[in-house]
């Protein structure tokens, strides 16, 4: 099979769909990896290292774009709707659920869309969107400490405190992969920090992991409305898989927190769990509203690429190569796969993406 690996054309995207080693696994078993030139480059990847692992450079997007299988990061922005075609398979991830106009595209074009993030396990795992929560929910707090900085527009608090003087707050709705490692970074910087979940036997777990370092609440409105005004650092790390991320704090809340508090928002790319939250990008991370602070950077891992390219590739290139080896087929003999699929032939196959529209249903 012929695969495309295109260069990601998001704002300060620095990822790449596949790495040197990939390319190897995947030419070595007989398959054309045609990678655009300096695909890889933001990675730590030359042009160099893909030839030598069997990839053909190519020097247009359309020569990467327009193979069989499209390998990528992030989902096509509007200049890249012109290179999907029928027939073609396309990997990456997709979050239709927050974008109206990529979702008519690829149901207008024909192409089949498998989305890293919907790919699911019979143990009901996200194997291709964990890596990344990983890695995003680590950021968060990274990011959050930062523009607690003063003079990035913050409150001037020092997270871990010091002897005399009380820690920063930090309060993380959803206690998922993200909210688990946004809490792990916290803690170690010596936050206090509070989890808020609505699944019960989550927050057991967590406590197993924490101890008393965290505090663990169950999550309702009178819950959240008490806590967040409290916060100086808020995470948001609500994830429903396939829909909008659940509105679960609304402006007049926000409103409530003390000037110079920072959101950070992971559910941003679907949809966002703050009222007042709206993307940003890498290049203008953050803006003031209501005088919070709030970063919406959707694709985060971005700022991280040698460290996400290659925690996604170790999860992502044995999909890649079921898919290179058996086309369509693939879906049949790997139930995960399939669940991935959410456009493919001229309709949306993706219950949770249905729901979001349900006016495009054919």
């Amino acid at each position: 099979m012929e695969i495309g690996v295109p260069k990601e054309t998001k704002d300060q995207e620095f990822r790449v769909g596949l790495t040197p080693s990939s390319v190897r696994v995947l030419t070595e078993n007989d398959h054309k990896v045609f990678v655009e030139t300096g695909a890889g480059a933001g990675a730590g990847f030359s042009d160099e290292d893909y030839i030598q692992a069997g990839a053909k450079i190519v020097n247009k997007a359309k020569n990467a774009w327009r193979r069989e299988l499209v390998v990528k990061v992030k989902e096509p922005l509007k200049d890249e709707y012109k290179f999907l075609e029928k027939e073609q398979l396309l990997f990456t991830y997709l979050h239709l659920a927050a974008d109206r106009g990529l979702t008519e595209n690829l149901i207008d074009c024909g192409v089949s869309a498998i989305a890293y993030e919907t790919v699911e396990t019979e143990k009901n795992t996200l194997p291709l969107l964990t890596p990344m929560s990983v890695i995003a929910g680590r950021l968060a707090v990274q990011f959050g400490a930062r523009f607690l900085e003063r003079q990035q527009g913050g409150r001037g608090i020092l997270l871990g405190g010091i002897p005399g003087v009380r820690p920063g707050k930090v309060v993380i709705l959803g206690g998922g992969v993200v909210g688990t490692e946004a809490a792990r970074m916290a803690v170690g910087m010596g936050a206090q920090v509070q989890i808020l979940d609505v699944n019960v036997e989550r927050l057991a777990y967590l406590e197993t992991l924490f101890g008393s370092r965290v505090q663990l609440l169950y999550s309702n409105s009178l819950q959240i409305e008490a806590i967040v005004p409290e916060a100086d650092l808020l995470i948001g790390a609500v994830l429903v898989l396939g829909r909008r991320a659940p509105i679960l704090v609304r402006r007049k809340l926000v409103q409530k927190m003390n000037p110079g508090s920072v959101i950070v928002d992971v559910a941003v790319d679907q949809g966002g769990c703050v009222e007042t939250m709206h993307p940003t990008s890498h290049t203008n991370p953050v803006y003031v509203e209501e005088g919070v602070v709030h970063y919406g950077v959707p694709n985060m891992p971005g700022a991280v690429p040698w460290t996400a390219t290659q925690a996604l590739n170790n999860s992502t290139l044995p999909y890649v190569l079921k898919l290179a080896n058996h086309g369509m087929k693939a879906l049949e003999l790997d139930p995960a796969l399939a669940k991935g699929v959410n456009v493919q032939n001229h309709r949306i196959v993706h219950p949770a993406v249905l729901e979001v529209f349900p006016d495009l249903a054919s």
